[in-house]
């Protein structure tokens, strides 16, 4: 299966680790581009933050994942605790969550849907299956 991982570049090396599983049972996974970046050593995490939308813009990172997504089977999302909020799912994340549903492809959370008001009803209606840590369920 082809994998796309989503989640918030705070999660990089739980974004690696879970890669490197997933590879070894025999899955094809595509990471964010600024997880790359940062794992390659080429920018670190904070020059990330401090360029935001400027750097999203010179590397048209919505539309390459998008296109990355469209190639994949299935987006994995990482959802871990950030900002005092037990699993966190962002901006550009949810937008992910919403390209793999308009696409067809199934939607794996890692952790449930976060309570998050404005969006929860969406994430919920979007139907993705809910890991609960569990990698192994992911089919």
């Amino acid at each position: 299966m082809r994998i796309t991982i989503c989640g918030s570049l705070d999660f990089t090396n739980k974004i690696k680790e879970t890669a490197d599983i997933l590879e070894k049972q025999g899955d094809t996974v595509v990471i964010p581009h600024g997880s790359r970046l940062i794992l390659s050593g080429k920018t670190a995490l904070e020059q990330i933050r401090a360029e935001g939308a400027k750097h999203k813009r010179s590397a048209d990172v919505i539309r390459y994942y998008y296109s990355e997504i469209q190639k994949s089977d299935a987006v994995l999302v990482m959802n871990y605790e950030k900002k005092g909020i037990q699993n966190y799912i962002g901006g550009n994340t949810f937008l992910e969550i919403g390209f793999a549903h308009v696409l067809g492809k199934k939607i794996f959370l890692l952790n449930p849907i976060p309570e998050i008001e404005f969006y929860k009803v969406e994430i919920e209606a979007m139907n993705p299956v809910i890991l609960h840590g569990d990698l192994a369920k992911i089919q």
